[in-house]
């Protein structure tokens, strides 16, 4: 049970919480819009608690909390919180695949579409997202031919401007030819405007454009180009019916489906604009806290709006009931939108439907995770409880880190660190070593000096309290070494050094035979085969091989690909970026005069000499 707060010490203010465990990891995180009347209400009567938080409050031995001026505050401080620390008893929400976005790289000169997965930049339009690349890629398809902009990579636009003709898209009319000059910049970024238009909904106003020019075409007996628009009014029209109807021309909102049981819940968010479907996304729920159905809606809506929309604030979110605070998430999203936003339960009519639509598919996305977790949860499990049995540990093994070395005849020696936490990976909590103190093949001592810095970090940040910073701030439960005895030994040796050899248990899996070596026993342990122990072992010991060999060899390619221009003082990244399109080239930049160079006005002329002097004779 963690100390109790002195009475009268917890002030009657709105305000975020945080309970921290024996090492001050954050454990959990909590807002209140009074601090003392939240707080209190932990600490009563455990049989009046739920199971999940009398575990909490078991676990924490301390808790702190942070003062804020309003409850809004208390929630977007808690938001922050819960991102940056993911405290293991707070609501998490994961995807359960990686959406695509159709993109609109408003960053370049000449802005190009693309599908793309993962993390958005900024200053590009991005549009979804969509349940499958293919049907972005489609509706891109027919999309072209209305809206002709590029969506070749910039080098392949560089190779055709150099070559002064262009590729085969610009021959079928899905490009405008802006790598030969075949479209002007204004008209170019007029398609792109219209391009984006369309794709925030405003549909109606593309088709009569296109439809107003062709008849003017028409008119003027411009008989080709009046083809051409209607060509392309043809796959507007298209592109307009793949997109599903779900209201009037001017509605923007979302519909929030949910199906849960006891552990976990499916979501599904469909993103309608100007009536019509722009996006969906899904994701699945751990319900490691006590959450009612309202208080899951609170959470999901956190988690949804506190990202930033792909396609904009929406006027009303549909969900299956309301938070508990509805008034408060109302302010804050209409403090994010600029304007009034409304969260309201579908009552009839074509909202009702497509909710029970997006609830259908949260059930059946649920019903496909469930069979998954059924075996992978259970599996999990078993794998730590045999790996405690067989390794004779005193305790299940929830942190287990695997560490392995990779190189070539002793060149960019490096070390990798791999986490499983609950038998999951934890890539947040990966590390890689380049080994500083190792000359020639030698696995032994670059497997010390990696174990000391990481452990040696870790005495000196565990008196500390947790932050961004601390990178090494909780041990494992288990470390696994990948070789066999010499590994081991030299495992065993680092922890005695530290005087972690009572703390830390360690064992090496030998790829020979998958045997396991364990300290104090003179013959190997035989996991058994099939055995869930003996595959956990073996996924991390192959999942730290990966990242070590992945690291390795983007050191090597590094080094086996550095430009001449690597290193002059002067010349750092986005310069040498600069020279290198302006020339059009590495090779540009080595066969370019002392006067070429100096004519550049943005390069002073003390970097262009030194980027002559190192470049000469070597074009």
């Amino acid at each position: 049970m963690p100390l109790r707060p002195a009475p009268g010490s917890v002030p009657d203010v709105p305000g975020s919480y945080l309970f921290k465990d024996d090492d001050g990891r954050i454990i959990y995180v909590g807002k209140a819009k009074s601090l003392r009347s939240r707080l209190n209400s932990y600490f009563q009567d455990s049989r009046n608690l739920h199971p999940r938080t009398v575990q909490m409050i078991s676990t924490a031995t301390s808790v702190e909390w942070i003062e804020v001026a309003t409850e809004v505050d208390a929630l977007m401080l808690e938001y922050s919180l819960i991102q940056r620390h993911q405290p293991r008893f707070n609501v998490r929400l994961r995807d359960d695949k990686s959406y695509p976005f159709l993109a609109i790289t408003l960053r370049d000169d000449w802005p190009r579409a693309m599908v793309m997965r993962g993390k958005r930049k900024r200053g590009n339009r991005y549009f979804g997202p969509f349940g499958h690349a293919h049907a972005i890629r489609d509706t891109l398809d027919l999309l072209l031919r209305t809206f002709p902009i590029r969506t070749c990579s910039d080098n392949k636009m560089s190779e055709h401007r150099g070559l002064g003709r262009p590729c085969l898209l610009f021959h079928i009319e899905q490009c405008a030819g802006p790598c030969v000059g075949e479209i002007t910049e204004e008209d170019y970024k007029e398609l792109v405007r219209e391009l984006i238009r369309f794709l925030e909904g405003h549909t109606n106003d593309v088709v009569q454009n296109l439809t107003h020019r062709m008849h003017e075409a028409s008119n003027s007996l411009e008989f080709e180009l009046a083809a051409r628009l209607r060509d392309r009014l043809s796959s507007v029209e298209k592109a307009i019916e793949k997109q599903q109807i779900a209201g009037t021309n001017n509605e923007d909102f979302d519909i929030i489906g949910i199906h849960d049981d006891e552990l976990e819940a499916s979501i599904q968010v469909f993103y309608v604009r100007k009536g019509r479907v722009m996006g969906q996304r899904g994701f699945i729920v751990d319900k490691v806290e006590d959450v009612t159905q309202p208080d899951l809606v609170a959470r999901v809506i956190e988690d949804l709006y506190h990202e930033d929309n792909p396609i904009g604030m929406p006027k009303n979110v549909f969900v299956p009931e309301l938070p508990e605070k509805q008034t408060l998430y109302q302010e804050w999203l209409s403090t994010q939108r600029g304007s009034r936003v409304e969260i309201r339960v579908p009552q009839r009519g074509d909202k009702r439907a497509l909710h029970e639509t997006a609830t259908r598919n949260a059930r059946e996305s649920f019903g496909r995770h469930r069979l998954k977790r059924g075996s992978d949860h259970n599996s999990r499990a078993r794998a730590l409880e045999e790996l405690q049995r067989y390794l004779n540990l005193p305790k299940a093994p929830l942190r287990i880190e695997c560490y392995d070395m990779s190189h070539l005849q002793g060149t960019d020696y490096v070390g990798s660190m791999v986490v499983l936490e609950d038998a999951l990976p934890r890539k947040s909590e990966y590390r890689r070593f380049k080994i500083r103190d190792v000359s020639g093949n030698d696995d032994f001592a670059a497997m010390e000096e990696v174990l000391s810095r990481r452990l040696g970090n870790y005495l000196q940040e565990r008196g500390s309290a947790p932050n961004e910073s601390n990178k090494f701030a909780y041990p494992p439960q288990l470390l696994v070494v990948d070789g066999g005895k010499g590994q081991l030994g030299v495992a065993r040796r680092v922890l005695d050094t530290l005087g972690l050899s009572e703390e830390i248990p360690v064992a090496a899996l030998a790829k020979q035979f998958e045997e396991v070596f364990v300290p104090g026993e003179p013959e190997p342990i035989q996991l058994p085969r099939g055995s869930e122990a003996l595959y956990l072992l073996q996924r991390i010991r192959d999942e730290s091989h990966r990242f070590a060999i992945a690291y390795h060899r983007q050191l090597r390619n590094k080094r086996m690909t550095r430009s001449v221009l690597d290193g002059i003082s002067g010349l750092g990244d986005v310069r040498r970026k600069r020279l290198i399109k302006e020339f059009g080239g590495v090779r540009k930049v080595q066969q370019a005069s002392l006067e070429d160079l100096m004519s550049l006005s943005w390069l002073p002329n003390n970097v262009a000499s030194a980027v002559h002097e190192r470049t000469q004779g070597r074009a």
